[in-house]
């Protein structure tokens, strides 16, 4: 059974996602705690940056829906 999400809906959760992503990668050391388990900062910080931009893109279809309406 699908999800129904309307593109209000995802561009909430792409901004929530992509601020959680930007603040961990900030705060996050390399090495994590004493589990030995390494963070991949950098692959941390692209897909936080892809994440952002892909809000960035729902949010221009949504001024651009709107004034083609």
């Amino acid at each position: 059974m699908p999800i129904p999400l309307n593109i209000d809906e995802l561009a909430l959760l792409l901004a929530v996602i992509s601020a959680i992503l930007l603040a961990t990668s900030e705060v996050l050391s390399p090495h994590y705690g004493r589990v030995h388990a390494q963070v991949f900062k950098k692959r941390l910080r692209r897909v936080a940056f892809g994440t952002s931009i892909a809000f960035l893109f729902v949010a221009a279809l949504r001024v651009v829906s709107t004034y083609l309406a």
